[in-house]
Parts: structure tokens; sequence; C-alpha cells
């Protein structure tokens, strides 16, 4: 199993990598083929049914926990009836998923009446049916993605998702070329989505031998469930505030062309998101284990600070670059209309830094069951973010849900969540700092002389761009080594790249 922790977390940001540089390419070549309004109709239809996944009600969370228990504790039996609660669970949220889904796109013109025009609106009750369909596929998926998680497969889990990364975007592209617009976007997700539950189906059962008892539906593990996942779905819904409600909010609200630059800007701050539940994510099992057999507070604080540790470092070396280089590469990537995602970005990632070097820490919650406090303050936030959004955004655009977000992040998933795991989880936070802000530290030696050169030497075409790019990296990495690195790790990774290089040979 550490080694394939270790495969997923080298697996999961070569996904990142590769999902990115696609996206280099995906996001410009649809803003060519459709133009920036149709791209903003499609965002808006995007963000507004994916909220459908808040029907999944967080069951998919839950399951690793429920399943480590039995495991540990029960039978055989008990995970066939456990896989037998989640196929008919999955089986009704995905059916009403659709329903739903085909009665927004019956509905979307009073939607989005405002905004859009009526060829807009057209096209918008296509692109809804097709991606409702999208969702209620993806969230039956989640039978399976559960049961792989619950196995620690990390290999196949993310050699799957490369797979789907690179395939995506060529099937939309081959829909784009015939003149399906934004509706072969949609299409293409769907026929990736069909081909995906079909190879993690057959891996389950075939592989790993996933076995349900459906016979009879067991209530009473379902209303355990049911109670776990209550706050897991609060979550759900603050994350899904944050991520859609405001496009959807602007798309009522503004036009189709601010959509489209805050829907940019959302799309790099979901880059910093995915950089972090990469590393935390492969641990959600050994930390089940942990509580579930000895829940040891003091473990759980070494490989919370261990895995935050590394997240900081990936942070500030990516937040900085941003800093950095963001302006250039916005303005040639995305175009001189969207300038502003730049400030955007800066804005409402840089709160992340705390909450997503912390993500560990919200899989210790959930095994602890102890994860309602911060479902609370999530939703506070989050409604205040609506509230905020809804009256400021016809007055200053997408600066509005940008500021709600800073606030929000800062509030709740920083100052107050700090307190939190130390007073109430039991976990040393002032221990978790101490390893921390050597890396903070670093990463301002390392950015502000780079923005002070930079100012005088600023970056006027791509080869200055990878230049900066290559500099900046060297420079944070030397001083990582001498600020941050003790000597046993130094020593460890000089040993490493020795063997390396033997093995090259």
């Amino acid at each position: 199993m550490p080694n394939q922790r270790r495969v997923g977390v080298i697996l999961g940001y070569g996904n990142i990598i590769v999902k990115n540089l696609v996206n280099l390419v995906y996001t410009p070549m649809l803003l060519s083929f459709v133009g920036q309004a149709d791209y903003g109709v499609y965002q808006s239809c995007n963000s507004f049914v994916f909220s459908l996944t808040l029907l999944s009600f967080g069951f998919s969370q839950a399951y690793v926990r429920f399943y480590t228990q039995r495991k540990i504790n029960g039978t055989e039996e008990d995970i066939r009836r456990l896989n037998g609660v989640y196929l008919v669970l999955y089986a009704v949220v995905s059916a009403t998923a659709l329903a739903l889904g085909l009665i927004f796109a019956a509905n979307v013109g009073a939607i989005f009446s405002a905004g859009f025009t009526q060829e807009q609106i057209a096209t918008s009750e296509m692109v809804v049916s097709i991606l409702a369909a999208n969702i209620a596929i993806t969230l039956f998926n989640s039978v399976f993605d559960a049961f792989i998680l619950a196995h620690e497969q990390f290999r196949f889990q993310q050699t799957r998702q490369l797979a789907t990364t690179l395939a995506t975007p060529f099937a939309a592209y081959g829909l784009l070329c015939i003149g399906f617009g934004v509706m072969g976007v949609a299409t293409a997700q769907l026929a990736i989505s069909i081909v995906l539950l079909l190879l993690n189906g057959s891996f389950c059962i075939s592989v790993l031998g996933m076995r349900f008892n459906v016979r009879r539906f067991d209530t009473a593990l379902f209303k355990s469930i049911f109670v776990f996942s209550a706050w897991i779905f609060a979550n759900q819904i603050c994350d899904l505030v944050n991520q859609n409600v405001p496009n959807i909010l602007l798309g009522a609200l503004t036009t189709a062309s601010i959509v489209a630059v805050f829907a940019v800007s959302v799309q790099i701050r979901s880059v910093f998101i995915s950089l972090s539940t990469t590393i935390s994510n492969v641990f959600t099992p050994k930390i089940n284990c942990i509580v579930a057999s000895s829940d040891d507070n003091d473990a759980l604080t070494r490989l919370m600070t261990r895995a935050g540790r590394y997240q900081m470092m990936l942070f500030c070396w990516v937040y900085g670059g941003f800093v950095l280089l963001g302006k250039f590469f916005i303005e040639h990537w995305a175009g001189e209309g969207f300038s502003d995602a730049y400030w955007l970005v800066v804005i409402m990632t840089l709160p992340l830094a705390v909450s997503l070097t912390q993500n560990t820490g919200i899989e210790i919650q959930r095994a602890k069951n102890r994860h309602k406090a911060r479902s609370i303050a999530m939703l506070i936030t989050a409604a205040l973010n609506v509230l905020f959004t809804t009256i400021a955004s016809p007055h200053i655009g997408y600066w509005a849900p940008a500021v709600a977000y800073f606030a929000g992040e800062a509030l709740c998933k920083d100052i107050f969540m700090n307190w939190y795991y130390h007073n109430r989880i039991g976990l040393n936070m002032g221990y978790f700092w101490r390893k921390i802000l050597p890396v903070v530290r670093a990463a301002l030696l390392t950015v502000v002389p780079c923005l002070a050169i930079k100012s005088f030497a600023p970056v006027t075409d791509w080869g200055e761009f990878l230049a900066w790019g290559v500099i900046y990296t060297a420079l944070y990495c030397v001083v990582l080594w001498i600020m941050v690195f003790a000597p046993q790790e130094r020593a460890s990774i000089i040993s490493k790249a020795r063997a390396a290089i033997k093995r090259g040979r």
C-alpha cells in the first residue's frame, strides 16, 4: 500500500500536469471555435447542471469510513450489504439527477432570459440536457470509485483519469470541427463518462471482487450512512456555491462576457485546489485505519504535518510563480479581454495557502465523525457569499464573488478551523505550524526579489516567460534546500539521486 500511495501521488501530479497542459490548448481552442459569449453560455450551463451532484449527499465520501470499519471489525457479508446499499442509493440518485436535469432544460429560458439571447437560450436547452445525462452517469460511477479508493488502487485510478484527461478534448475537437459547437463539448464529456463507468465497473467486479447483497436493504446501515453524510452534504453545498453559483448569478445578473472572465479565473483557481487534494486523497484510507484501530492523535498530527509541509512547498511555488508571471500568461493565453482574471486569481487563491495544506485534516474530522462544526461554519460563509454576490455583482461584476470568496476562506477555513483542530479535534497545531512556516519564509525570500528585478525587466515574450520560470524555480529550490530541508532530508535526497543515476547507467 505505501507503494500504491507513492505511485498514486506521482501519477496524480503527472495527471495534473497533463490536464493543465491540455487546458492550455483546450480553453483557447473552445474560445476560437465558439467565441467568448458561447463559452460563457457553456460555463453557465455546466455550473447550473453540476449543482445536481448535490444529490449524492456526500455518500461516496462516507464509503471509505464505513468500509474500513467493516473490514477491521466486521465480515465479508457486512461489506456486501454495504455495497448493496450503495448500489441502490446511487441508482435512485442517478435517476433523480437525470429527471431534474431535463426539467431544468425545459425551463432554462426563465433562468437565463435576462443575460442571454434567444439563440443562446435554445443552445442552453440542448447543452443542459446532455450535461444532465453526463451527471447521472458520473454519480452512478461513484459506487465503483469509492470501492477503488477504499482498496487504495491509486495506480488504476490515476491512469484511468489520465486517459480521460487526454480523450475528452480530442473527442470534443472532432465534434467542434464538424460544427456541433458547445453541444459537441457536452456530448464528448458524456461519451467519455460512459466509457469510464464501464472500465470502473469491470475492474471492481472482475479484479477486486466487488460483490453486492441487494436482497434485503439494510435500513439501519442506511440511517447510519445518512446521518454521517448529512454534514458532508453541507460541505458539498458550500463547495458548489463557491465553484458554480457565482457563474450562475453572474449569468443571470450581468453578461455572458463577464461570466467568461470569472470562469477563467475559477478554472485557474481549481488548479491550486487539485495540487493539494492529490496528496491528501491517497492518505484517506490510512487515516480511517488509524482512527478505527487506535485513534492516535500524535500519529494523525505527524501525518497531517508531513503531508501539509509538501503541500505548502508546492502551493508556494505555484502561487509565487503565478504572482510573478501570471499576468503575462493570462493576457497571451486567454486574450487581453481576460486580463482582470489575473487579479481575481491572486485574490481568491491567497487564503487557500492555509486550507489547502490542511486537507488531510478534513479526512481526520470525518474519520472521527467530528465534521459537523466545519460544515456549519462553511454554510454560514456560503450564504454570505451568495448574498454579497447577488447584491454587488450588478455594480462591480466579477469582483463581488472574488471578494466574498476571499473573506469566507480566510475566516472559516483558516482562522476558525485551526482553532477547531487544536482545541476540539486534539491535533497539535503548534507543531504543525512550526514545521510549515519555514516554507512560507523561503517562498517570500524567493518571490519578493524576483518581483523587484522583474519590475526593471518585464516579460515581453514566451522565451522570457520560460526563462523567468526556470530562474524562479531554481532559486526557490536553492532557498528550500538551505532554509527548509533538514540535514537528514538532504542526505536522503542525495542518496536517492545517486541511486537513480546508477540505475540510469
